[in-house]
């Protein structure tokens, strides 16, 4: 290739970045991540002046230019990306285990670890799944259940529970509560979280003095009926910290055998959108302010390809394939058709600068070697 040709297109490549750079920029300025990801999980809407105002939410640090404007528009289109990127899930349980009960009449025949399952019946023998409560002169005593969720990022849609119906007992009574609200929170000491689990795993313990509540529903009136009762949220919840907490108030049956006041749960489910497991959120301090860090898996693939390496169970990871060029070119494209999601997550350890100079790197290397 002559001189003249290859210094065109060394200058042709880099004008075709910068002209990229400045698209990007740009689409940043008017909200692109943010535009999209609300289009993709209207939601999120609802959490907007948490994540704009509060910064409830920001993203792993990014090396300052100064401008704490320009600073401000690309930390929330990090952050929307990240949200857009790990919210997209359909929305399903997330329950990952039962925490606590504030109390439990019989453990563990009726733990709270019997409102995970779904089945009215269990076991050999097909006994009664479900948790109760020790029972109270008094109807007016709550009751509580906390929950950790799949993930310390949740949207929290609607909460279903399901009363008991003891039909082993005569009349064949049902024993829910006058109604329920819920709480969300996080663990005030993250690293005793394990801890606290197991610790409150016997089901006879507030857990009160060691979560932070971030956020407290409305009382939702609750009917004495055997049925999944949903409780849909007047909006969706963000729920930072992975607690959900139920409290049941008030109680309406009265066991005949002892004339004390019970309240017994067959089933709960927990709806909303958590974050995938690519995405961890952290806690900065109590307040709620987190930081969110994306850790993707290596792409697996069996191509006997020797300049990919191997795991230890025999795949492979595929070597660096195309240019940081080709690969954001390939990302603008799929951001202006709408293709898949349409949202640039950067790597969380580069920002726009890093970006521009390993590009003119490249450019400068791929010149040297056509020389």
């Amino acid at each position: 290739m002559k001189l003249c040709e290859m210094t065109w297109h060394s200058e042709l490549r880099k004008k075709t970045l910068l002209l990229l750079k400045e698209t990007w920029m740009s689409m940043i300025s008017n909200g692109i991540s943010k535009n999209l990801c609300l289009r993709l999980l209207p939601e999120v809407s609802h959490a907007v002046s948490a994540i704009e105002e509060n910064n409830i939410i920001e993203p792993l640090e990014d090396k300052s230019t100064g401008d704490m404007e320009a600073e401000k528009l690309k930390k929330n289109n990090r952050v929307y990306a990240f949200l857009a990127k790990g919210l997209t899930a359909s929305p399903g349980n997330c329950i990952s285990e039962a925490i606590s009960a504030s109390s439990t009449d019989n453990y563990p025949e009726e733990s709270i670890l019997n409102t995970l399952e779904p089945r009215d019946r269990i076991g050999e023998n097909q006994r009664a799944s479900y948790w109760s409560s020790e029972g109270e002169n008094d109807p007016a005593v709550p009751e509580t259940l906390t929950y950790k969720l799949t993930s310390k990022l949740c949207f929290i849609h609607e909460i279903g529970i399901q009363p008991f119906q003891a039909f082993f007992q005569y009349g064949f009574p049902i024993y829910s509560a006058k109604a329920v609200r819920f709480r969300v929170g996080h663990f005030t000491d993250p690293d005793l979280e394990t801890d606290l689990v197991d610790e409150f795993e016997a089901g006879h313990r507030h857990i009160e003095d060691h979560v932070v509540w971030t956020y407290t529903s409305e009382d939702f009136p609750m009917v004495q009926e055997n049925c999944l009762q949903k409780f849909k949220l007047p909006k969706p919840v963000l729920a930072i910290g992975g607690v959900l907490q139920i409290e049941l108030a008030g109680r309406v049956q009265q066991q005949e055998m002892d004339g004390l006041y019970y309240v017994c749960v067959s089933h709960v489910q927990i709806l909303g959108r958590p974050l995938t497991e690519d995405f961890v959120a952290d806690f900065v301090d109590l307040s709620g302010k987190c930081v969110l860090k994306y850790n993707p898996k290596p792409e697996v693939t069996s191509d006997p390809d020797p300049s990919t390496g191997a795991l230890e169970d025999g795949s492979r990871v595929t070597a660096p394939g195309p240019s940081r060029l080709q690969s954001f070119t390939a990302s603008m494209a799929r951001i202006f058709s709408l293709g898949g999601h349409g949202v640039l997550v950067v790597d969380n350890d580069e920002d726009d600068e890093d970006y521009e100079d390993g590009e003119n790197d490249h450019l400068d290397n791929s010149d040297a070697e056509q020389a």
